[in-house]
């Protein structure tokens, strides 16, 4: 192994977990705090430290929100880039709880200044009150004093901190670092529901959404003769499929395949998000073949651009929809540069089904036994009861039940099956006989029906359907690893972005959260209640 083969994988080996990058532990106590039986004076010497070392976080907390206190308020420019270096590089220095104390800080105390505005909202209203009709072109005081007050009371409605993140914005490294100040924000949001902290987030969120435009991004075809420093983050931050070595990283980047990434000039280096593209015949139905089987087709074969994986590197830009901009410009280019493409497809994981269905099998087990007078023929029990299953799907499950798994009925018996260590269940193929058909159809109905606030219950299905996309075909056993039997028994989907349609379908799914999908899809939920989706 080369010496630049070697860095990407070191590296990429010792990048810490993404997951706990934002949230740093909070020291322990230092051996020198345990005092020594054999000199009380060495004990005395370590309690002074201990007493020392407990003082040294407080001042550097103070030291930083000093820092940032100037950041907002120094008018200065000549001086405001030491100001903001020493903010930045101090609050790196800060441990957890004086972070959160800081953000907090933050968030409540330059936030904007709500008496100023209910002052501004009353001159405004005695303005209106004045004139019972809306002001003519003759009325010129009147109309002087609405954009007057208008003015003052947009200024007025900016926060405090809006200065700290222009700023920041502006300055060698600044960019990076919001998105790790908006990361550490979303760490805390997740354990404690706090409302300023929800203001500071969705005021960040939209300043960053804005510097982040396509206009200001730039899209870059990633290859093997890219810098070991950008490549060692493919590895590091590839979340749909890891990639397990360098062959494995030099085929995804090879013939036949490509790899394109958004970067920023304020992050050189830094793939924001990436997405990895296979081509092929024909749409995949298993991850299988596009990353493991055999050898690919010559490119000049290939007629579907196959997307298999979108990661995002920035988890401070969490909700910020990069993907959208970078599968429209990508499909763009891949045709550009090779008009024998027609199809432009993916293949996706379906994180949220198995969650999903177990908690449906639980609640309905449940409901069953309290309601054992419920059958077929009998509608008069609870409203909120429903067999997931058909008679025929019932009757197979129970039919192996005695011989795999106990249970009442064919959702208990399913729900135990799937909750088994090790996921035997995919390993009999008299099970899988049994359990593909209840599953898919499950599946069509989760994708298609199940819905929260309008749309797709699914976090990666409504991504590609608000994209433009439509729901093409579900496939069984596409992903046997131990993660994709995990989160959707091994089933993937095809969405399809047809050329043509991408916006009329992205509008429909927008505005009324109409899903489109093949006559495919629906045949696979034709037993139940037909969903608005419209057949293609």
């Amino acid at each position: 192994m080369n010496k630049r083969s070697l860095a990407i994988l070191l590296r990429a080996r010792m990048r810490p977990n993404n997951n706990n990058s934002t949230k740093l532990a909070l020291s322990p106590l230092t051996n020198e705090m345990q005092s020594n039986p054999q000199s009380n004076q060495s004990g005395s010497r370590a309690t002074q430290h201990a007493s020392q070392n407990r003082q040294k976080p407080q001042r550097e907390f103070e030291h930083v929100r000093e820092s940032m206190s100037l950041a907002i308020s120094m008018n200065k420019t000549e001086v405001i880039d030491s100001v903001l270096n020493d903010f930045s590089e101090g609050y790196f220095s800060l441990y957890y709880e004086n972070r959160r104390r800081l953000l907090l800080e933050l968030a409540k105390e330059y936030d904007l200044n709500r008496a100023q505005v209910r002052e501004l909202i009353k001159q405004y209203l005695g303005v209106s009150g004045e004139e019972a009709h809306s002001p003519g072109p003759e009325d010129e005081g009147v109309l002087a004093s609405f954009f007057r007050i208008e003015r003052n009371l947009r200024h007025a409605l900016k926060p405090k901190y809006e200065a700290l993140f222009e700023r920041l914005n502006m300055h060698p490294g600044g960019l990076k670092f919001l998105t790790i100040l908006r990361a550490d924000i979303l760490s805390i949001i997740a354990e404690e529901n706090i409302a300023s902290l929800r203001a500071l987030d969705s005021y960040l969120k939209e300043k960053l959404g804005t510097w982040l435009s396509p206009a200001a991004l730039e899209l870059h075809q990633i290859t093997w003769d890219d810098p070991a420093s950008l490549l060692e983050k493919i590895v590091a931050y590839e979340a749909v499929h890891p990639i397990s070595n360098l062959l494995d990283l030099k085929r995804r980047l090879g013939v036949g395949r490509r790899c394109f990434g958004y970067l920023h000039p304020a992050i050189p280096g830094e793939p924001l998000i990436f997405i990895e593209v296979a081509l092929l015949k024909n749409v995949a139905e298993t991850i299988q073949e596009v990353l493991w089987d055999d050898p690919p087709i010559p490119e000049s074969e290939a007629t579907c651009a196959l997307f298999y994986s979108i990661s995002s590197t920035q988890p401070g830009l969490a909700g910020i929809n990069l993907g959208k901009f970078l599968i429209k410009r990508v499909i763009t280019l891949v045709k550009k540069d090779m008009p024998h493409i027609s199809t432009f497809a993916t293949l996706s994981p379906i994180p949220g089904y198995i969650q999903w269905l177990l908690s449906k099998l639980a609640s309905q087990s449940k409901l069953a036994e309290d309601d054992k007078s419920h059958s077929s023929a009998d509608t008069s029990g609870s409203t909120f009861w429903e067999n997931l299953f058909e008679p025929e799907e019932e009757k197979a499950i129970m039919d192996i039940s005695e011989e795999v798994a106990a249970g009442k009925n064919g959702m208990e018996v399913m729900l135990n099956l799937l909750t088994s260590s090790n996921q035997e269940w995919s390993k009999s193929a008299e099970l899988l006989s049994v359990l593909k058909t209840p599953l898919l159809r499950l599946c069509a109905r989760y994708l298609l029906q199940e819905k929260k606030r309008g749309k797709a219950l699914d976090s990666v299905a409504n991504f590609h359907l608000q994209n433009g996309a439509m729901v093409e075909r579900i496939n069984w056993m596409a992903d046997k690893s131990e993660k994709g039997l995990h989160q959707s028994a091994g089933i993937m989907v095809n969405y399809v972005y047809r050329l043509e349609k991408i916006e009329e379908y992205a509008q429909a799914y927008f505005s009324s959260g109409h899903i489109h999908a093949s006559d495919e899809i629906h045949r696979h939920v034709e037993p139940w209640k037909k969903p608005e989706a419209t057949a293609n």
